[in-house]
């Protein structure tokens, strides 16, 4: 790989993330030795103003989760937090929860989180010192096992970015470098399905998402990958762009939405097949969508605006808020505000006056 292209590829990562997050790991760590992966994410005197990269609602309980194991839980939808117990130090990208109780969470080191009440707790489920052996065992033919042997020398530091859980069993993970998992008890194990993935460059993998036993993997320059079967085989897709995606949603109707660089949104109504631009009218990076019950959809973008899209509307229109910093996750509310997250914490932004 050119030193250019690597430099894109690392620059994309990053915006996947968010920029400038501070580094998470010790600069010279014992052989062997991750004190991130085995200490408790420490007391944070203003948690929510920390680097807060994903939201999720576990029934009433919004939980947020970030930069060196944060995980915050509000009760009153997002006025007040209160810091949750984590296992890890290092940063968390993404949450998700499939009741009010069953929760996950991933991020850098290779790191899966579980949570059984709600948010207020977690336990480990895997992290980047184990993902080498998970490799190895499944390793068939002389690529996979180079692969492993490569994931053992590269360390523990192999970034989750997105999560799937269709209920409280099936579940998949997608990271960089074409890292994935998938589970079928919970994440008690884990199964590599890189080698399904018809993505030879080794693409990052920023979205994930499930509809019915369609599910959709997108990332990097433009890479998108579908399987018709829940996961079990994959095919490469067209991709109306060919700069990266940043997330991929699916939505009440049947419809799949991707968001990425330069303001790219595109709607599919056939599981990806074929997709329709939404003109969101910015040239930065959309970071986050969420789809509230009416089926309206609330876009954020990385320069910290908010747009709006009225359920079937072919046109998006820009939400009224305060200037806001550049924003990572969205939550919405149930009185049409909404909780946003990003490099400068967590806050609400109530809704515009009718």
């Amino acid at each position: 790989m050119s030193s250019s292209s690597a430099e894109r590829r690392r620059r994309a990562l990053m915006l996947a993330l968010l920029p400038a997050l501070p580094a998470v790991a010790p600069a010279a760590p014992a052989p062997g030795t991750y004190p991130v992966l085995r200490e408790p994410a420490p007391p944070a005197a203003r948690a929510a103003s920390a680097a807060l990269l994903a939201l999720a609602w576990a029934g009433p309980r919004l939980v947020a989760v970030g930069e060196r194991g944060l995980i915050l839980t509000s009760e009153d939808q997002g006025r007040r937090w209160v810091q949750a117990r984590s296992p890890v130090r290092s940063t968390l990208t993404a949450v998700q929860f499939v009741d009010a109780q069953l929760g996950w969470a991933v991020g850098h080191l290779g790191v899966i989180l579980h949570s059984r009440d709600g948010g207020l707790s977690w336990v480990r489920q895997l992290d980047g010192l184990q993902l080498p052996e998970l490799y190895a065992q499944a390793a068939q033919g002389d690529e996979a096992a180079t692969l492993a042997r490569q994931l053992a020398a590269d360390g523990p530091d192999k970034p989750w970015l997105a999560l799937s859980f269709q209920d409280a069993r099936r579940g998949l993970v997608v990271g960089a470098y074409n890292l994935a998992l998938a589970t079928e008890d919970g994440g008690a194990h884990w199964q590599p399905i890189s080698a399904r993935l018809p993505n030879p460059r080794s693409l990052h993998l920023y979205g994930v998402a499930r509809q019915g036993e369609t599910v959709l993997l997108a990332g990097e320059q433009g890479l998108l990958m579908r399987s018709n079967d829940g996961g079990s085989h994959f095919e490469p897709l067209a991709s109306p762009y060919r700069g990266s995606w940043f997330g991929v949603q699916a939505l009440q109707r049947g419809e799949l939405l991707l968001h990425g660089l330069r303001g790219s949104v595109q709607l599919s109504r056939d599981q990806g097949s074929s997709w329709q631009p939404l003109d969101t009218g910015l040239g930065v990076s959309i970071t986050a969508v969420v789809e509230r019950a009416d089926g309206s959809l609330l876009i954020a973008s990385q320069a910290g605006e908010l747009l709006q899209r009225a359920p079937g509307a072919a046109s998006l229109q820009r939400w009224p808020a305060p200037p806001l910093p550049p924003l990572a996750a969205l939550a919405a509310l149930p009185e049409g505000g909404a909780v946003v997250a990003g490099l400068r914490g967590v806050m609400r932004v109530e809704p515009p006056l009718r």
